[in-house]
């Protein structure tokens, strides 16, 4: 579990809460199902007009992800790259063949094949960053269904606030009804702006992280193999991916 997630929503929600019983208001007053209806279902609404459906159902299985932490890590991808060159080192490249069956990442699996049928380097870089640019392309589609749901919020909730007003003024004659009305008013705009701020494009910025985390490792997974195909050494190989841990590459990068 992504603790700084759990941190940052309780923290959020808390203070909103917590200022409002500072201020010597009911809580109860920040409870209004209908100020709740209008904000998520027009904020959701909007945002299914904007995606297709597949981008929109993989951006809400997405949301796992912000939570839980991805199970691979830049030292597993550097211990399994040379683990695969000392083997290669060994027993030549085509040794490889039987990793490229039991490894559960498709990219590594893909990239290991085309190692073992002996592809050009040049052709197995081209190859597979035309791989990472797909899965780059596929990844941000998720981030984008919350950045924009988190764009459509605070404008709903004004919406719904029009709407609380719009209440209050058809109702002046009946005093009774004026506080309801108002408090719904008031409540969307906030519902809105926390669904925004608080959700929706923390999300999205939490979803940009993991995808580049995945992207360094892919990138790492590139190097390394065809530093694998062209003999170099295992050693040499991990210092290699090591700049791309400790942010050294830049200067690689930039060429």
């Amino acid at each position: 579990m992504d603790l700084a997630t759990i941190i940052g929503i309780v923290m959020g929600v808390g203070a909103v809460f917590g200022g409002a019983l500072l201020e010597g208001l009911h809580i109860g007053a920040l409870i209004q199902p209908t100020a709740a209806m209008i904000v998520l279902g027009g904020t959701f609404g909007a945002t299914f007009v904007s995606f297709p459906l597949p981008v929109i159902l993989k951006a809400f299985k997405d949301v796992g992800r912000v939570f839980m932490p991805p199970k691979d890590d830049p030292e597993g991808v550097i211990k399994n790259i040379i683990n695969y060159a000392a083997k290669a080192r060994r027993n030549g490249l085509i040794s490889l063949e039987q990793e490229a069956q039991t490894v559960k990442d498709s990219f590594t699996k893909k990239g290991i094949s085309l190692v073992v049928d002996g592809i050009d380097p040049q052709k197995l870089r081209e190859t597979m960053e035309i791989e990472l640019s797909s899965f780059e392309s596929h990844g941000k589609g998720s981030a984008e269904v919350f950045e924009a749901a988190g764009g459509f919020a605070p404008t709903i909730g004004i919406i719904g606030a029009v709407l609380g007003l719009i209440h209050v003024m058809s109702n002046l004659s009946d005093p009774s009804k004026l506080g309801g009305g108002i408090a719904v008013a008031f409540v969307a705009t906030i519902y809105g702006l926390m669904t925004a701020n608080i959700f929706c494009l923390p999300f999205g910025s939490k979803l940009k992280h993991r995808l580049k985390e995945e992207l360094l490792q892919k990138e790492m997974v590139i190097e390394g193999l065809i530093a694998i195909q062209n003999g170099e050494n295992p050693h040499f190989i991990e210092q290699k991916l090591r700049a791309y841990v400790h942010g050294d590459s830049g200067e690689k990068k930039g060429k």
